[in-house]
């Protein structure tokens, strides 16, 4: 959460609000839990795993989940796509967490976890279906609302296309270690403040580490009338040389 959406939590009536502006690549790093919406469950472009046994899963499960007991899920690694969004339940938070743990050490950068296990999405009014267990994973990688592809994020970073620009929200402190030489810097927390700077007869697309800091920025300046579009990719900078995994 960034300070300005934290200040908005807070006219909403909340209390105990704290922000951690190193943002989510970083609590994920520090090996902290992370849990997917229901709408991201039940729309987004995931990979959804069912870790119980293959039984449980025929009787009840989430639809679209694939069935990978978590006794066999060192096996199937390598049917993952890593640049998937993988989202996991259990009937068993031990199970769920020490899948979530796996994942991450293996390199697996977008792991979720549904709240509350398969028992909380029921509780929660999650639909479920039955019958035979789906076990092959078909994901192919698709631009979101507002997403930018990576070929046309390249053709802002080396100037090709002169009617769009780069606009970099990560914190300064990641931003000191290098960037694209022709971008805009402007954390997330000032964009309200700093939209002076941006221009707006351009085509803004917006990146920070991996893309989720980059789409609430672009929110907040679509409201504005711009016309921005938000990167997702892992970018690791270093001077004027960035790494781009998309």
């Amino acid at each position: 959460m960034s300070t300005t959406n934290a200040g908005l939590a807070k006219k909403e009536g909340y209390k105990n609000v704290r922000v951690y502006l190193e943002g989510e690549p970083a609590w994920i790093k520090d090996g902290n839990m992370v849990h997917a919406s229901k709408g991201f469950v039940t729309k987004g472009n995931i990979v959804l795993i069912d870790l119980r046994s293959a039984k449980k899963s025929a009787e009840k499960r989430i639809p679209r989940a694939v069935s990978i007991p978590y006794d066999t899920l060192d096996d199937r690694l390598d049917d993952i796509p890593k640049k998937a969004p993988v989202v996991l339940y259990s009937d068993s938070m031990e199970e769920s967490m020490d899948a979530f743990s796996d994942l991450h050490d293996e390199g697996f950068k977008k792991v979720s976890m549904v709240p509350g296990n398969f028992d909380g999405w029921v509780k929660n009014g999650g639909a479920t279906t039955s019958g035979p267990v789906v076990t092959d994973i078909v994901w192919v990688r698709k631009l979101g609302k507002g997403e930018v592809g990576k070929a046309d994020f390249m053709k802002a970073v080396d100037g090709s296309d002169a009617g769009a620009i780069i606009l970099d929200v990560r914190t300064a402190d990641e931003a000191s270690a290098g960037g694209f030489k022709n971008a805009i810097a402007v954390p997330l927390d000032q964009i309200a403040k700093r939209l002076s700077e941006i221009p707006k007869d351009k085509k803004v697309y917006v990146h920070c580490t991996t893309g989720a800091r980059a789409d609430m920025a672009a929110q907040e300046l679509n409201k504005n009338g711009y016309k921005a579009f938000f990167f997702v990719a892992n970018i690791d900078c270093k001077g004027n040389e960035c790494k781009v995994e998309d």
